[in-house]
């Protein structure tokens, strides 16, 4: 008898476990436990997508004639770890193997990598073939290359699969990348959808009862309803988000006040989750288009976030071992209380943690160019930031959410994963939002008690890391600048620069 271990981000039908166990001999466990539920400080709102996701899958398990054994954390017996749930059921159930498929996080199966010795038994770890590519197959590609970048990659995965491509294998348009198009910032107009939302069921009910009991310390909000928690809520959200996706391309590095959603489809939890596959996703935007639904710019900038960044980030996890810690650029500052609180005169980073705190989401924008910029460029250590980031998304899982962080936003990986940091001034912020109309300090101002922090930082950045980015080809400009200011100018604004990373608790 097998005994298949199914985790909390392995919701799906596909799964190779399932595949590989008799339905009529072998059986299922899936757990809650208190490692997983608390080795960062998940948002509650995480944690209840999580448990609702898996009771959820569970019971579709069990009604498709499965012998499921669930624990959960409001059971008669709470479990440390996954090791010790899966202990308890072998001691009462003698198993000849244990099956599961392969963890998104190292940390997982360093520990699995043990089980063999702990439970006398084989223990077979199967390949995650949930993914449009292999990591075998990423490992190929990579193999032998200067330098890694998502674009080149992008486009050998459109060829791949061939999504947006031509009969004669060429882009649709002629291009790969309509990115220049995707920039403009929203004043209001068109409306914005409003989000879907469903109908908590008793699953629901009793989970979030059992968040507000087992952690009522926990940070952020809980919503039920707010996310989909099933293979047919995830379906129902593709459809939503596909018939609201015209806006998007033009939009989607857009920020406004009040604004949470904008034009974002909010399908990211529902794929980190298992409940929808990258290609299903893919394969309905590119319907969409053809079907003259969505403009060319909206379809090919959604795709790209898939196939592209999300495929990209998950092979350098694994092929650059950026599971380890990570911190090219030496940068050591604690993080700020108000990535918690939001309580900071930052209109754009209050903006951003206020309604990270709500819902357990912020767009990709304001996690690069808002939150991820100032980490950078206010010099936190990348390891707290990383954590933080782990903690508050509900789509934030370690094999996404590292690279992403670690590689894009806080360059701490030595330039491994993009050519140059995204590092900005308040500038960005002002071109792509409405934040800075409504902020306490002044978006035009770089030095002075009310210049925008952003600015100082930035020029501060510039200057403190010169050595090692006045070379790079991509941020000529950007020193091109600084050269253009005098000595004086130059010496105030690192002043200023020194002045605010001293009282960044107070910003």
């Amino acid at each position: 008898m097998q005994l298949g271990l199914i985790l909390g981000d392995q919701l799906s039908r596909t799964l190779p476990t399932l595949r590989r166990l008799n339905r009529d001999r072998d059986f299922i466990v899936m757990a809650e436990v208190w490692a997983e539920a608390r080795y960062v400080p998940h948002h509650r709102q995480k944690l209840f997508n999580c448990f609702s996701a898996m009771r959820h899958f569970a019971d579709t398990l069990a009604s498709a004639g499965w012998r499921v054994r669930y624990l959960p954390l409001d059971g008669a017996t709470v479990y440390a770890s996954l090791r010790e749930a899966v202990e308890a059921v072998v001691t009462e159930n003698p198993v000849d193997r244990i099956v599961v498929t392969e963890p998104g996080e190292h940390r997982l199966l360093t520990d699995i990598a043990h089980w063999e010795t702990h439970f006398g038994c084989p223990v077979e770890v199967l390949e995650d073939t949930r993914f449009l590519i292999s990591l075998t197959d990423f490992a190929a590609w990579a193999d032998g290359r200067k330098a890694l970048r998502m674009e080149y990659f992008y486009r050998w995965m459109r060829q791949r699969t061939g999504l947006l491509m031509t009969e004669d294998n060429r882009p649709e348009g002629d291009q790969w990348n309509f990115d220049a198009d995707n920039r403009r910032a929203w004043r209001g107009d068109p409306p914005t959808p409003a989000p879907l939302l469903f109908e908590p069921d008793s699953i629901d009910q009793r989970v979030a009862a059992m968040i507000d009991d087992q952690f009522a310390d926990g940070w952020g909000d809980v919503q039920p309803g707010l996310w989909p928690v099933t293979r047919a809520q995830a379906e129902a959200a593709l459809n939503h988000a596909v018939s609201h996706l015209d806006c998007f391309g033009d939009y989607q590095d857009a920020m406004a006040n009040g604004e949470p959603w904008l034009f974002h489809s909010r399908l990211s939890s529902a794929l980190n989750q298992g409940l929808l596959s990258p290609l299903e996703v893919c394969e309905a935007v590119a319907d969409a288009y053809y079907r003259d639904r969505i403009p060319l710019n909206a379809a090919e900038g959604f795709i790209r976030q898939i196939i592209g960044w999300r495929e990209f980030v998950r092979g350098l996890y694994w092929h650059l071992r950026l599971y380890e810690p990570q911190n090219g650029l030496d940068h050591h500052q604690n993080l700020p209380t108000y990535f918690w609180s939001g309580e900071t005169r930052m209109n754009c980073v209050h903006q951003t943690v206020t309604q990270t705190r709500a819902y357990g989401y912020a767009h990709h924008i304001q996690r690069l160019m808002v939150t991820g910029n100032f980490a950078l460029i206010a010099e936190l250590d990348p390891e707290a930031v990383s954590e933080w980031y782990l903690s508050v998304y509900v789509d934030a899982y370690q094999w996404v959410e590292r690279p992403n962080t670690l590689g894009m936003a806080l360059h701490a990986d030595g330039g491994r994963m993009t050519s140059k940091p995204y590092a900005a001034s308040g500038q960005y912020i002002n071109r792509q939002s409405d934040y800075c109309k409504t902020c306490w300090y002044k978006v035009k101002e770089s030095t002075g008690t009310r210049a925008c922090p952003f600015n100082g930082l930035y020029w501060h950045f510039l200057m403190r890391h010169q050595d090692r980015f006045r070379s790079n080809g991509r941020m000529g400009l950007m020193y091109r600048n600084l050269d253009k200011k005098s000595e004086a100018e130059r010496t105030a604004l690192w002043q200023q620069g020194e002045q605010l990373i001293a009282r960044l608790t107070s910003l």
